[in-house]
């Protein structure tokens, strides 16, 4: 979400009014662009709360104090905050796994040193599990963005305000087929991404009372829909696929220089280029409206991985990052996870990803399913054995194989220690020991 930026740039280029074909080009073109892997990075959304009261919500008047103090630390990931006062780091692209570990460590060691001055501290958690949404930032965009996603329901400010994750970005992978092409990524990605929700879920609550959801937060982007949220058809050629489903999408809304941004309702990109109302659209509206499409995997040149929960824990965002760059970037784990997560695709029946019974089951039951168990340990024990190759350290992979024993190999998620922690609304529920750092 961090990406959804106001401006569009101010060359020609971007003012041009496009046609449906230049529109459909300019997707193909820069959505995925192909190559041997050799980038990674990562985006930690963390929810913020007080140390002290974390039962309490935090005023605007704290965030603001305290953001004011982070962004003048000389930070290499990018700075962002979500609309619900959420703290967002993006790394920069690296070379390999630890140049990013190395790098988003240093960074978060700095906020949270610097955010503790200002008595709040950082929650790794999918969900809020005690507040109701509230918006923090208040810019036309949002404004725009939450009139939209208003009209599926109460999903829409759920995830702009009160959900966090980590999301891995990998590279497109190579033009040609193998364990490394791209057409083999894309498919592994929203296959995959069912087995990486199931093992990460980490939002059962709400309001604090349990929700019946391993992860309440890919809940809520199911809630959104397909349009909006939901991915293409996998049986088709990535790029066209891809083309087709964003043109085809509902154009969240149409920017304008000054005052409220219109809303329009059903009007998709594709429709728009063709009645050129309420004015032609640009490439800087072509820009913004990918931008503001939310699918579990987002191709943006590379591969943006969405669907996984934020973390507990100082080191807990480290697990999915090792193990995701492991089964796209080593050629025997891409293999090994492929052959695993196949007979998934069954359960799937063809639909989209989220919006699918294999989907479902993974944000409902997470590892508790027997089938999606399986998968999961079957990419964990790849993982663990690509990571020495990738130039893993000893904490990456203890970090990693820990969370196999205690989790995976259990048919458990981090979900589940929530639950464990007592009832909702008990005295455990509302004391410190719920928000996890």
């Amino acid at each position: 979400m961090s990406d959804i930026q106001s401006d569009g740039g101010d060359c020609t280029e971007h003012r041009t009014a496009v046609t449906e074909a230049e529109a459909e080009a300019l997707i193909r073109g820069i959505c995925f662009k192909t190559g041997p892997p050799r980038a990674l990075g990562v985006e930690l959304e963390w929810l913020v709360h007080s140390l002290e009261l974390p039962q309490l919500p935090v005023t605007p008047e704290q965030l603001e104090a305290a953001y004011a103090t982070v962004r003048t630390l000389p930070l290499a990931s990018a700075l962002t905050v979500e609309p619900g006062g959420q703290l967002e780091l993006s790394s920069p692209p690296a070379a390999s796994l630890m140049e990013c570990v190395d790098t988003v460590s240093a960074d978060l060691d700095a906020v949270r040193a610097a955010l503790a001055g200002h008595g709040l501290g950082l929650a790794g958690l999918g969900h809020d599990p005690r507040h109701p949404p509230r918006r923090f930032l208040r810019a036309p965009r949002y404004d725009a963005m939450e009139t939209c996603l208003d009209r599926t329901g109460p999903a829409g400010r759920r995830m702009m305000c009160s959900s966090a994750s980590v999301q891995v970005c990998v590279d497109a992978g190579q033009e040609e087929p193998g364990p490394l092409g791209h057409t083999r990524r894309w498919w592994l990605a929203h296959q995959l991404g069912a087995v990486l929700v199931a093992a990460f879920a980490n939002s059962p609550l709400a309001g604090l009372r349990r929700t019946g959801w391993r992860s309440t937060r890919q809940l809520m982007w199911m809630e959104i829909g397909p349009g909006r949220a939901g991915a293409p058809p996998l049986d088709g050629e990535p790029r066209a696929a891809w083309a087709r489903h964003a043109l085809d999408a509902p154009v969240m809304c149409v920017r304008r220089d000054s005052g409220p941004w219109e809303v329009p309702e059903g009007l998709t990109f594709r429709e728009w280029t063709r009645s050129r109302s309420p004015r032609p659209p640009t490439r800087a509206d072509l820009d913004y409206h990918l931008s503001t499409l939310f699918p579990p995997v987002r191709p943006r040149g590379h591969l943006e991985l969405r669907m996984i929960d934020a973390q507990p824990g100082t080191d807990g965002w480290l697990v999915p990052l090792a193990v995701t760059a492991a089964l796209f970037d080593d050629p025997g784990a891409a293999e090994t996870a492929y052959r695993t997560v196949k007979p998934l695709a069954e359960r799937a029946l063809d639909r989209p990803a989220p919006h699918n019974p294999l989907w479902a089951d993974a944000a409902r039951h997470a590892l508790a399913d027997p089938e999606l168990r399986e998968a999961a340990d079957g990419c964990f024990a790849a993982a663990l054995e690509a990571l020495p190759r990738l130039g893993a350290t000893t904490r990456v992979i203890d970090a990693v194989a820990g969370f196999r024993d205690r989790h995976v190999a259990r048919g458990r998620c981090p979900a589940d220690d929530l639950l464990d922690e007592g009832p909702p609304g008990g005295t455990r529920a509302h004391g410190r020991k719920d928000i996890r750092t």
